[in-house]
């Protein structure tokens, strides 16, 4: 059983009669779900995943103590605490009774302050710009069971993708960085003979370019571990994974070489294409740099058109 449906599952059986039954006072103002850190908050937790942090539990959401009082809350966390030790076949960690930061009862402001930065989710320009896409990413993914006050949900669509001016910002940022990295670096390292540098730059070219192709998904990018198993379920370039993993994992010999150039070059012309369907570069040519900034040129707000064109990345 994955993490989510166990909770769901512990959920249902457990924790709503427990609600129901003891809280219906403040039912109301709660919600419940499962986002966040941890592999099962992306449904890509397996057997493996179960080595730490994997047990039945759930998150309950509550809003500032004007709305649920201090007292009800830590009447919450009691309740929590008493809940079945088991379910299925895993059980609760018994060194943070009430759940811990990942499950139990908690604040949603704390929840999103510690995600991203504000209590609201409400982020400046400049935050936007800057704040890891695995932030945002936890912010929005596993599932909300219910939300009955409507908080935790506003919150996660206000947060669900980036305003369009920051997409195109970092987008070309990742674009110029694919082209130093992938399109010049590249080749020219090999012909110097330095093969480790080589190497570093196709990390670079293959790291830029599953940033790049979530943005042209308008999906947020998880924690690196799991980018490569993300970018598989992406509807947009997902078959460019098999080349970028031929990239990372090859060597630099002639023959892996020639075969990683053609990779590099063909990857270039696929993003280039969805670019020119998406009607944000005017280039006409197979150059990323040459994209990057007409990318950037395209950015319609001009305090962030004129900021570095690597200022997001």
């Amino acid at each position: 059983m994955r993490g989510i449906e166990l909770a769901r599952g512990y959920f249902e059986e457990y924790g709503r009669p427990m609600l129901e039954e003891q809280f219906s006072d403040i039912l109301p103002y709660l919600a419940c779900g499962l986002f966040g850190s941890g592999s099962e908050c992306f449904g890509f937790d397996d057997e493996i995943s179960r080595d730490h942090d994997f047990e039945p539990g759930f998150m309950l959401l509550l809003p500032d103590e004007t709305v649920v009082d201090r007292r009800r809350e830590f009447q919450l966390e009691r309740a929590y605490a008493k809940l079945p030790k088991e379910y299925g076949d895993a059980k609760r960690a018994m060194l943070q009774p009430v759940g811990g930061a990942r499950h139990g009862v908690l604040r949603t402001a704390e929840v999103f302050e510690r995600t991203v930065g504000d209590a609201g989710g409400t982020l400046s320009l400049s935050r936007w710009l800057t704040i890891p896409t695995h932030a945002l990413a936890e912010a929005v993914n596993g599932e909300l069971f219910f939300d009955n006050y409507g908080e935790v949900s506003r919150i996660r669509e206000s947060l669900a993708c980036f305003p369009e001016e920051v997409r195109l910002k970092r987008l070309a940022g990742h674009l110029l960085l694919m082209a130093q990295a992938g399109q010049y670096n590249y080749p020219r390292c090999l012909s110097h003979g330095e093969t480790g540098a080589a190497q570093l730059a196709a990390g670079e070219f293959v790291k830029n370019t599953i940033s790049a192709v979530f943005l042209l998904n308008n999906r947020y990018e998880p924690y690196y571990k799991w980018s490569f198993r993300a970018l598989r379920t992406l509807p947009v370039l997902a078959p460019l994974a098999d080349a970028l993993e031929t990239i990372i994992s090859t060597g630099n010999d002639e023959e892996s070489a020639f075969e990683k150039n053609f990779l590099i070059g063909a990857i270039a012309e696929e993003v280039i294409a969805v670019l020119q369907e998406q009607g944000i570069t005017k280039a006409d040519c197979g150059d990323l740099e040459k994209h990057a900034y007409s990318v950037n040129d395209h950015i319609p707000d001009a305090e962030v058109r004129n900021l570095h064109v690597l200022a997001a990345v």
